[in-house]
């Protein structure tokens, strides 16, 4: 019988990695939701995927309408996989063009000036 050297003896194929179906799902779920808030809001929506930390990444949806509106994703590339998936236009930032369709409604304005008017004493 003949012997073997380690140089003769085949690898194994490296096992492809396994898809991360729980991001996929994420992302499959982000990108309905943004689909969701396009539709609602004039269709030509334009999104900002900007990280915030171990907390993942904000996408920051603007509508056609100056509506916008926010989500969380647990990383940058779940949040990116979403906004591909969901068809929307992407920009690097948030810059004063995109800033200035903003339209904040009486919610953001009473969020923004909570304490200062006619919010709960800060004492």
């Amino acid at each position: 019988m003949a012997e073997t050297t380690p140089e003769e003896t085949p690898d194994p194929a490296p096992a492809a990695p396994k898809p991360d179906t729980r991001a996929e799902r994420r992302a499959a779920r982000l990108a309905r939701q943004i689909g969701a808030f396009a539709r609602a809001h004039g269709g030509s929506t334009e999104a900002n995927v900007a990280y915030i930390g171990e907390r993942g990444a904000r996408i920051v949806l603007v509508g056609a309408d100056g509506v916008w509106g926010d989500l969380v994703a647990p990383s940058h590339g779940i949040a990116q996989a979403a906004v591909v998936r969901a068809g929307v236009p992407v920009r690097e930032e948030l810059d004063g063009e995109l800033g200035g369709r903003m339209r904040s409604g009486r919610y953001e304005w009473a969020r923004m000036a909570g304490i200062q008017i006619g919010g709960r004493a800060n004492t």
